[in-house]
């Protein structure tokens, strides 16, 4: 016969043992399921990352005649868009504080994740989990939160945009009021900022030169003050005589027939080209043609060829004002970023943004535009919008937001409009009406200026 003894202290130890044991087993599945919820939350944090990035890229690329088309789109998706870019920079203040704290969450969260898989428990090896932790956090939130989704974003910003923007337009709802405020105060400090520098606007100038100098200073001489204040801010491509205005000679002209040409055109310098404009080889000067006008038509003219003075359209011409005076010449040829001729410029063009228009005996009366009234002018399509602010009197930078690439008035309707434009169409912008009189084949050669303001 056997009899079992169990002490009371033992069994209160085993009740003990396996209550622990119990408690460990819950722990274990409590930390797994922390764990996994940590992980759909860092990549749900991850995605969020990805999409206010690419957004970055995808809404501030889009240009104007990218708005103009998606102006046109009647699906919701794409006005969202329009109406997300009514307030840009408090848009960008939005997505600029959501990718902050996104980005600093997902830090933390890697850091614990990471600590739990490694959890190096020899301290000498402490700086190994460091680095670790460092290389695999910062590789992730270079690759999928800046460079992957931007390069994204920059291939097909539109249909980036589209796609996030439910996402974006949440961001925007919930922060606005957050990125306002950053906003006021960003606009506050640049202002006091700027105050310190000395630095004014173009428009403070004008209204400072017409103020000072009203009483003694004739309105000429404040065109003059106006155009020195201006004169480093334009580029050669606005004040350029354009490509299709440009009259040259081809290489194979006899020289009969260039005398001809010469006395018909009544320039002192021609381009000289062989087979197009865009190869041009040198330039002739008319006073060289001179000492050989009895010559016969087999003259070989070439020798009188001077060498062409290239520039490109985006060189501004204070510069090329130097370089005129330095190599002592009056007349360039101006390319673009593919070696292509876009037209002409002399120091007379240069000059005449600072004095006003030059005339001479040869100069034609037609100035290019009509004057209605004072709100309503007619141009020709190639005006330059430079001299399109100066004829109707108006700030040189009011186009900035919607000429894109573009200097002539025909460039910014294409601009806006994105393909050739009807006669009589109507192309409402902010500021002005434009509506298109004269079309010939793919030009636009009369185009009617309306200021809205006065209009109404």
């Amino acid at each position: 016969m056997y009899f079992s003894f169990k002490h009371p202290i033992l069994e209160y130890y085993s009740e003990i043992n396996h209550l622990l044991f119990l408690q460990i087993q819950s722990l274990a599945v409590i930390n797994g399921q922390i764990s996994t919820s940590m992980i759909f939350a860092l990549f749900f944090l991850l995605f969020l990352s990805f999409v206010i990035s690419g957004a970055e890229v995808a809404y501030f690329s889009l240009t104007h005649r990218d708005i103009s088309v998606l102006k046109t789109k009647t699906q919701g998706s794409y006005k969202r868009i329009i109406v997300l870019l009514e307030d840009p920079k408090v848009l960008l203040g939005c997505l600029v504080i959501a990718s902050s704290f996104i980005n600093i969450a997902i830090i933390i969260l890697s850091n614990i994740l990471l600590g739990n898989f490694l959890s190096l428990e020899n301290v000498d090896l402490l700086w190994l989990e460091v680095i670790i932790k460092l290389v695999a956090i910062s590789t992730t939130l270079i690759l999928f939160c800046e460079v992957l989704p931007k390069v994204m974003a920059a291939q097909n910003n539109i249909r980036f945009a589209n796609d996030v923007g439910l996402i974006i337009e949440f961001i925007y709802l919930v922060l606005k009021r957050a990125s306002k405020w950053f906003v006021k105060y960003s606009d506050v400090i640049e202002s006091m900022i700027t105050k310190k520098k000395g630095t004014y606007n173009l428009e403070e100038l004008d209204n400072a030169i017409d103020h000072d100098t009203e009483s003694s200073s004739s309105v000429d001489e404040r065109n003059i003050l106006k155009g020195i204040v201006k004169f480093g801010d334009i580029t050669v491509k606005q004040i350029m005589k354009t490509r299709i205005d440009v009259h040259g000679i081809e290489k194979s002209t006899d020289f009969t027939t260039l005398i001809n040409l010469s006395g018909e055109l009544h320039y002192s310098r021609l381009p000289v080209y062989n087979e197009d404009l865009d190869k041009v080889i040198g330039m002739i000067h008319t006073k060289d043609l001179l000492p050989y006008i009895n010559e016969g038509a087999d003259f070989d003219w070439h020798k009188l060829l001077r060498v062409p003075f290239f520039v490109h359209e985006k060189k501004m011409i204070e510069d090329l004002l130097k370089e005129f005076q330095s190599k002592r010449i009056h007349f360039a040829v101006v390319v673009d970023e593919f070696g292509g001729t876009s037209g002409i410029v002399t120091l007379e063009d240069v000059l005449e943004e600072i004095i006003g228009d030059i005339k001479d005996e040869f100069d034609e009366e037609e100035m290019g535009f009509s004057k209605v009234d004072d709100s309503n002018y007619i141009f020709e399509g190639k005006t330059m919008l430079n001299d399109v602010c100066k004829i109707m009197q108006l700030d040189p930078d009011i186009f900035k937001e919607i000429k894109g690439e573009s200097d002539s008035l025909a460039g910014l309707v294409l601009e806006i409009v994105g393909e050739i434009p009807e006669v009589g169409q109507i192309i409402p912008t902010n500021d002005f009406i434009l509506e298109i009189l004269e079309v010939e084949r793919n030009r636009l050669l009369k185009i009617k200026v309306s200021i809205k303001s006065q209009n109404n």
